[in-house]
């Protein structure tokens, strides 16, 4: 219906507009999203997976709100942040997350019932399979995965499963 619902900040908080200081590895989280939600995963299973680029994190919430979780990824990251975009495995089971990290320039893999790291992909470069503005990930239904560069990557690059 296009009717508005609800609306919440980090943790489930109620949102703050109030501006951040910038991320700093080992502080404390911010009890707020430091920037722009920059990218969010509704998962079959009814679970909101929401990237909070510039605080290296993943949030999981129910889609009323209510908060499940975080995962930190690339937790020494500063300036443009670590979580750029979230997909999922589009098998039956959703079993893997891949976290485009565009400032570092990888695919990170994680499993998604435990939220533990199980590998990454890619560095650094303008060659196949290499990232240099690595910004958005998307998946389809054979495994196969495809990124997009901005900036000076201006490209899309596909990468067949090989296996799980």
């Amino acid at each position: 219906t296009g009717d508005y619902k609800r609306h919440w900040g980090a943790y489930g908080n109620r949102p703050d507009d109030e501006e951040l200081p910038d991320y700093q590895p080992g502080e404390e989280a911010f009890q707020n999203f430091s920037g722009p939600v920059h990218a969010l995963e509704l998962t079959g299973d009814g679970l909101l997976y929401v990237a909070d680029r510039t605080s290296n994190r993943i949030q999981v919430f129910l889609p009323d709100g209510t908060f499940i979780e975080e995962k930190m990824i690339g937790e020494w990251t500063i300036s443009q942040g670590a979580v750029w975009d979230i997909e999922r495995s589009w098998f039956a089971d959703e079993k893997w997350l891949f976290i485009a990290d565009g400032h570092n320039k990888k695919v990170w893999i994680l499993e998604r019932e435990s939220m533990e790291v199980r590998g990454s992909f890619g560095r650094g470069g303008r060659q196949a399979g290499q990232f240099e503005w690595l910004h958005n990930i998307a998946a389809d239904s054979k495994g196969n995965l495809y990124t997009t560069e901005v900036n000076t990557g201006k490209r899309i690059q596909k990468f067949k499963l090989i296996s799980e």
